[in-house]
């Protein structure tokens, strides 16, 4: 389930991962804005991997915390990025 507010939505994870060496159970992800988004087109890899990149930064974690993700809390970012988007 996630949380909405002005400029950023809490995501309730359903396993906990580990980010800078702590176990979360949620993650906030901040709007992003257009330098987000260039930064994302600049960095290197396939385009999961500029995602990842992408959903690290608006959520102020290192990109392996993402990739440690279980699948249904990686949807529940993509759905809060979506939600900034539409």
């Amino acid at each position: 389930m996630t949380e909405a507010h002005t400029d950023r939505v809490v995501i309730n994870l359903a396993t906990p991962i580990k980010a800078s060496g702590v176990e979360v159970n949620s993650l906030t992800m901040r709007e992003p804005t257009v330098a987000d988004q260039l930064a994302m087109q600049a960095s290197s890899g396939t385009a999961g991997d500029r995602e990842v990149f992408l959903f690290a930064s608006l959520c102020e974690v290192e990109p392996d915390a993402i990739k440690g993700m279980k699948l249904r809390d990686y949807k529940k970012l993509t759905a809060a990025y979506t939600g900034f988007t539409e």
